[in-house]
């Protein structure tokens, strides 16, 4: 996997500050997308051990609330196996002390759940790591500057953990 960008403290995508990754690799081609280069799955820098190590250290300082990650499609088959080490080493150092927030194109009931092009053999643990799923396409025709940490009104905030529990969508209450 390569990424495009790794912002140290963000303040747009989730709740507090966060540190985002970028990552690089995008089928969906949303119409005016914030992010057209990342499409290429080779755009920006390889993503490797390295990069990992230093994503950990910057979350470390108290005032980090998490862990954002977009794109490019963090759900990308190949790009959700290459994430998978890093949630894992996430959960292990910060346990549920911080979350993880992912943006995703894809539908959280429809795709990421059900049999799709999205869908892989890590697709259900990766999910298990993720507090917070942004879902859905950006949809030029529905975009809204009043929305928080959405682009389009058709996107859903999602409470993952809640959602799997309970079996349907859970919208996370911000």
């Amino acid at each position: 996997m390569y990424y495009g960008n790794i912002k140290e403290t963000d303040i747009a995508n989730g709740i507090g500050i966060r540190v985002s990754l970028f990552v690089s690799g995008c089928t969906h081609h949303c119409k005016n997308c914030f992010n057209q280069m990342t499409w290429d799955f080779k755009y920006g820098e390889p993503f490797t051990e390295e990069t990992e190590e230093k994503i950990l250290k910057l979350l470390e300082p108290s005032y980090i609330s998490g862990l954002t990650l977009l794109g490019g499609e963090p759900m990308e088959p190949a790009n959700q196996i290459a994430l998978l080490p890093l949630l894992k080493k996430f959960r292990a150092k910060f346990g549920n002390g911080k979350n993880i927030w992912c943006y995703t194109g894809y539908l959280f009931d429809e795709e990421l759940l059900r049999p799709s092009r999205a869908r892989c053999e890590v697709t259900d643990e990766l999910l298990s790591y993720i507090d917070v799923l942004v879902d859905g396409e950006f949809v030029e025709e529905l975009k809204s500057l009043s929305l928080k940490f959405r682009g389009s009104s058709n996107q859903r905030i999602i409470d993952v953990p809640k959602s799997l529990e309970k079996g349907q969508v859970i919208i996370y209450t911000i």
